[in-house]
């Protein structure tokens, strides 16, 4: 049975669930959502000439929308996102420790830039998700992840398409779309249909865990 819009998610379910210490508690798994983004974005394949190459961002991303909730996972992937506006160096291919407002935005402009948005589309929408049980079993929770990987990909290559244009990068005798979805989507549907599957059973047998321990 689905349950109601009051159903904890993961990260609410296991250790401290009130008073300060779930505040030190939510902190510190913060911290750790924005270290794992970062490794994610720089566990890393180049796919030239694409400017977008094939990490493990979508994983990182569908685990901490569908453990945090959308608020918490909300405040990470926000946290996140703005670090690397900052100019320190979080995002998949930047480099150096800290090189400023100017390089950040610069980067969230270039042709990544609506993936990051779909990023916090996804987080809060896979929160919303969990907040209401469909993170419990595996067909309800696949479907989730089907939709949060839909709205990575729709800003993403939208993004993409206008990037390719303004910089002129469009190939001779190619189109926009067919290469918008060459550089863009085509490369990484077999490693994100994985990284869906993965984190569609994960999720679910780690309840199940949590419920046999608490039982």
């Amino acid at each position: 049975m689905i349950a109601t819009a009051n159903t904890r998610v993961l990260a609410e379910a296991i250790l401290p669930t009130e008073g300060q210490a779930k505040l030190v508690k939510q902190i510190v798994l913060v911290v750790l959502g924005i270290a794992a983004l970062i490794i994610a974005a720089k566990t890393k394949i180049p796919m030239f000439p694409s400017p977008v190459p094939v990490t493990l961002g979508t994983f990182g991303v569908l685990a901490i929308g569908v453990a945090y909730g959308p608020r918490l996972g909300l405040i990470t992937i926000g946290a996140y996102t703005i670090l690397g506006v900052l100019g320190f160096n979080v995002f998949a291919n930047t480099a150096g420790f800290f090189n400023g407002p100017l390089d950040g935005i610069a980067y969230v402009l270039g042709g990544s830039g609506g993936y990051i948005l779909g990023y916090v589309l996804a987080t809060v929408y896979l929160g919303w998700a969990a907040r209401r049980g469909l993170d419990r079993g595996v067909e309800t929770l696949f479907g989730s992840l089907l939709i949060a990987n839909v709205l990575i990909y729709v800003p993403g290559m939208l993004w993409l398409a206008n990037w390719i244009v303004v910089e002129n990068k469009l190939a001779a005798d190619t189109g926009l779309w067919e290469q918008t979805f060459a550089w863009g989507f085509t490369p990484f549907l077999i490693g994100d249909l994985i990284k869906l599957a993965i984190a569609g059973l994960l999720i679910p047998a780690i309840w199940k865990l949590v419920g046999d321990a608490r039982s």
